[in-house]
């Protein structure tokens, strides 16, 4: 294996730890956050808990982002993870709810990893190689959703606090795996030569990037998508606890199979669809495999199933791993290597202000009907598919 293989499937390694460790803790939120709050009051304070994370996450991406195209991916890399797990290890210590928030606000003002893992992707591939490596990231992420969600219920049993301060330790030791084992992959001469006053204003970057026409449409899409999404993902756990009354086991359980879905459809399914058909036509299959998957959930609403909120779950990771892949090799195609962290990091602070507004949003609709919630994300995802295709150019991508 050459050595630029070698720095990717360390990125992948990295992609891993991080994902065992967060998928841990996400079938306890529910019931960490109610041990501060009344039973009725639990979707409201998760709500605001996402919504803060985002909104720190909002504001530093993009300047993170222009930072490592500045100064390279490694070291902003580092940082990030280093946060991420000073915020984690405050959310384990809890003993108030301000303790809470605190931790997810040190988290999200040094959330980079993401945006920057895109980054050293871009950097370290061809064109025509990224949706297929941005693939393995997402099926590196459902590998450690097959066991965090579980292990994360069954420690959660013994003491909620555990699997948090686990995801600390697992996170620190990506850091240092960073440190030690991962080369710098953005080379000087092609970084950013110099950094501006506004190259720390969040809306500068946006500026410089919704001015390229092409861009401005693709991430449009992003933004239709991702909130349709973030509806299923905010909402989901909170679902399977009110609508079905299952507890932190049977929901981890329910989560592992997210990372079935994920691991197939992103390592197995999209890496053979890429060598027939074209990137375009992925994911607007993607989108469509979606939409019926959200339509499935609002069935098992009126008709309690396990078989038919299963289906819903296959079909909606599903769909996302063929679409998200796709998007996002067609989104760092668009832009120069030296801005690739730039772009990276306002297309994260979207997906954040999606965070920061859809939980607000989607809680009091959930409040209301959770059958008109999921409408919504239906409807969502179907301006994205006219978006795709008739908004953005109709020839086809390369096929791999």
């Amino acid at each position: 294996m050459n050595t630029k293989k070698n720095k990717l499937w360390i990125i992948i390694g990295i992609v891993l730890l991080n994902s065992i460790g967060m998928s841990i803790v996400l079938p306890l939120l529910p019931f960490i956050v109610g041990e501060y709050l009344l039973s009725q009051k639990i979707v409201v304070g998760m709500s605001v808990l996402m919504s803060v994370f985002a909104g720190s996450t909002f504001f530093a991406s993009p300047v993170l982002g222009a930072l490592s195209d500045r100064y390279g991916r490694k070291n902003i890399l580092i940082i990030s993870l280093l946060g991420s797990t000073i915020g984690y290890i405050l959310f384990g210590i809890g003993g108030a709810l301000w303790v809470l928030f605190l931790g997810r606000i040190i988290d999200g003002l040094t959330a980079g990893n993401i945006s920057t893992l895109f980054a050293y992707i871009s950097d370290s591939t061809k064109p025509k190689e990224r949706a297929k490596w941005f693939g393995y990231i997402g099926a590196a992420m459902g590998i450690g959703k097959l066991g965090g969600p579980a292990l994360g219920g069954l420690l959660g049993s013994i003491n909620l606090a555990l699997p948090v301060f686990l995801t600390a330790g697992l996170i620190f030791l990506s850091s240092l795996a960073v440190y030690f084992l991962l080369p710098e992959s953005l080379t000087p001469e092609k970084r950013t030569k110099h950094l501006s006053i506004d190259s720390f204003n969040v809306f500068s970057h946006f500026k410089d990037i919704f001015s390229l026409k092409d861009i401005k449409s693709l991430l449009i899409l992003g933004i239709l998508f991702y909130a349709a999404l973030g509806i299923f993902q905010f909402n989901f756990t909170i679902f399977l606890k009110d609508i079905y009354k299952w507890g932190p086991a049977v929901i981890g359980t329910m989560l592992t199979l997210v990372g079935i879905c994920e691991i197939i459809s992103r390592a197995l399914l999209l890496p053979w669809l890429l060598k027939r058909f074209s990137e375009r036509s992925i994911g607007i299959t993607g989108l469509i495999v979606f939409g019926i998957g959200l339509t499935l959930i609002i069935v098992s609403i009126y008709l309690h199933s396990v078989v038919i909120i299963s289906l819903a779950v296959i079909f909606i990771i599903s769909g996302e791993g063929l679409f998200d892949p796709t998007y996002n090799g067609k989104l760092s195609r668009s832009i120069n290597e030296n801005e690739q962290g730039k772009l990276q990091g306002v297309n994260q602070s979207l997906q954040s202000a999606n965070n920061m507004l859809v939980p607000l949003i989607a809680a009091a609709i959930y409040f209301y009907s959770p059958s008109i919630l999921y409408a919504t994300a239906t409807f969502i995802i179907l301006g994205a598919v006219i978006i795709y295709t008739k908004l953005l150019p109709t020839q086809d991508l390369h096929k791999a």
